[in-house]
């Protein structure tokens, strides 16, 4: 099978992604062997090919939004069905953090495409209790982005502290920022977006957020709550500068940049809040799931072959992809190279 590996991570125009030949995957005991049908492009992903994230498993296949077909099954799923794979692959499930509901704060979690290979690639395996069922008809290139950077806007903004009918700042305006923003908005909330790119804006106005500005261009009004969906700590003072009295900034990546050293008074005091945002619940994932069938998300999907997981992350890191960028194996792509299917044998 086609698949691609982190050969040397660095800055994404030096090449730290390698497309490669593979044998197919054999599931493990509790595993269940998934052909990739669509595998979302996250800015995680790019974190672990330039080395913010240390791969934790040699050569890694990235790649943790995957919409796939059980090959062979589990206990849970029969051939055919069709899954999700989302970053959380694994928690011990018994310390005190997993016992108490937040599993996303295991110290033994495990994450695909970081610990373990996942979805640049034809096929994959995953542990079946940590894979989701994905009933609809809706487009599998559609429903990728749901499966992190939906469920990570999600609890992103359930972390932001949003009250009924407040206002809501929000920056960097990509994957996940597109999907949080509609289910404030189907909440009754304001919503303000900033960000440097200008289709980015467009995006944001269309889906009806009320405002779309530049990343440092003052608000029309003090928010309620903020999130920080862009991975840059220069973005932090601002963003609490703008909060009203008691309001809540929420960072949602993994990864940031230095924040620069606050000011408490201008920044923090009057009870302003600051939090970040690690991963999610296995729980989180599916009530978001519920929710964004109920709602209808839009989401705006830019597709590549998966021949073309490179430039995928170069235009990624370039501010190129308007909404989330989603890889497709078997894409008609006129600029790759022919080559055969693989089996299962």
């Amino acid at each position: 099978m086609l698949a691609w590996e982190v050969t040397r991570p660095g800055p994404i125009e030096t090449g730290p992604i390698e497309a490669v030949t593979r044998e197919i995957p054999e599931p493990g005991p509790e595993e269940v062997l998934v052909r990739v049908r669509a595998c979302g492009v996250c800015r995680t992903d790019l974190h672990v090919a330039e080395g913010d994230l240390v791969p934790h498993l040699p050569r890694v296949t990235p790649g943790h939004e995957i919409v796939g077909e059980v090959v062979r099954q589990g206990h849970r799923f029969a051939p055919g069905d069709r899954v999700g794979v989302a970053w959380l692959r694994h928690t011990c499930g018994m310390c005190a953090y997993c016992r108490r509901g937040a599993e996303n704060l295991c110290p033994s979690s495990l994450y695909t495409g970081w610990d373990a290979d996942g979805g640049y690639a034809e096929y994959a395996v995953a542990p079946e209790a940590y894979v989701y069922a994905l009933p609809g008809d809706r487009p599998d290139i559609e429903v990728a982005p749901l499966l992190c950077a939906g469920i990570i806007g999600y609890r992103a903004l359930r972390r932001s502290a949003l009250p009924p009918g407040g206002s809501l700042g929000i920056w960097g305006f990509g994957g996940s920022a597109h999907l949080a923003v509609q289910i404030a908005l189907a909440e009754g909330a304001r919503v303000h977006v900033f960000t440097r790119a200008k289709a980015a804006r467009e995006l944001a106005l269309r889906l009806g957020a009320d405002t779309a500005q530049d990343s440092f261009d003052p608000t029309p009004e003090p928010l309620d709550s903020a999130i920080i969906f862009a991975p840059a700590g220069e973005l932090v003072p601002a963003a609490l500068r703008r909060l009203d009295r008691g309001g809540t900034l929420a960072i949602a990546g993994i990864h940031l940049t230095d924040v620069p050293v606050l000011d408490y008074q201008a920044d923090l005091f009057q009870e302003r809040q600051l939090c970040s945002v690690t991963s999610n619940t296995r729980a989180d994932g599916e009530e978001f799931l519920r929710l964004a069938g109920r709602l209808g998300l839009k989401v705006a999907v830019t597709p590549y072959a998966l021949d073309r997981a490179d430039q995928a992350l170069a235009d990624l890191a370039g501010d190129r992809v308007n909404g989330a960028a989603v890889l497709v194996p078997g894409l008609d792509d006129p600029s790759a190279p022919p080559r055969s299917t693989p089996t299962t044998g």
